[in-house]
Order: C-alpha cells, then sequence, then structure tokens
C-alpha cells in the first residue's frame, strides 16, 4: 500500500516540488553564465530561468488554490487520534494519523462498517 496523505496536504506537496523544481531550474541556468559560454551561455541561462518562473508561478498557483479548498474544507475531530483535521469531498484521510474518514456512511470504509451492513451489501 502506498502511503497517503490528506487532499490539501496532497496539494500543498505538489506546490512544494514545483518550487523546489523551479529553483532547481533557475540554479541550473546560471551554469552557462559562471562557466563563461558568451552567448549561448546567456541563452541557455534566459531559457532556464523562464522555465523556472513559470514553475514557481505555477506552484504559487497551487498554494492559492490549496488555500482556497482549505478555506470551504470540513472540520471534524479524527476519531482515531483525536486531533482537528479537514476534510474534502466525501471521502479523505487524516492530516496527522492517516486514518481513511468519510461524512457519508455508504463510502466509509469497509473496516469502519458494522459487520451485518457488509453482509447485507453483498
Amino acid at each position: 500500500m502506498r502511503l497517503k496523505s490528506s487532499k490539501v496536504n496532497e496539494f500543498r506537496l505538489w506546490g512544494l516540488l514545483l518550487t523546489m523544481g523551479g529553483l532547481l531550474l533557475m540554479i541550473i541556468g546560471t551554469v552557462g553564465i559562471v562557466f563563461k559560454w558568451g552567448a549561448v551561455g546567456q541563452v541557455i541561462a534566459a531559457i532556464f530561468m523562464i522555465l523556472g518562473l513559470i514553475s514557481v508561478m505555477t506552484s504559487m498557483g497551487v498554494y492559492f488554490w490549496a488555500g482556497m479548498l482549505s478555506t470551504s474544507a470540513v472540520i471534524l475531530q479524527c476519531p482515531e487520534c483525536g486531533k482537528t483535521t479537514k476534510v474534502l469531498g466525501k471521502v479523505d484521510r487524516c492530516m496527522f494519523c492517516k486514518t481513511i474518514l468519510s461524512l457519508d456512511p455508504a463510502h466509509a470504509p469497509a473496516e469502519a462498517r458494522p459487520s451485518d451492513e457488509i453482509g447485507r451489501q453483498a
């Protein structure tokens, strides 16, 4: 099983990866200037700076989107760890202990349902 996180944390992770990737692209782009490759080095630096800028601006959009989703998320207390967490959609995971949470009993995980309900659905 892959380790999963809550949806809000997944969006934040993508924003962080885009930020770090954009900054790495910008650093790689400076190689053309540092090694004094002349006009070719300046073109390489400009291309990588623009790609890095696009990546950083995209990450800013992802962070903004995650923030807007976070403000409208349902806040509840996790039954497993007791901490307050946010739920996006019908099924999500706790931000802290990764327990599957559901607002709709029909979408609850099989372990959380009583055994008589599981027998009726089969």
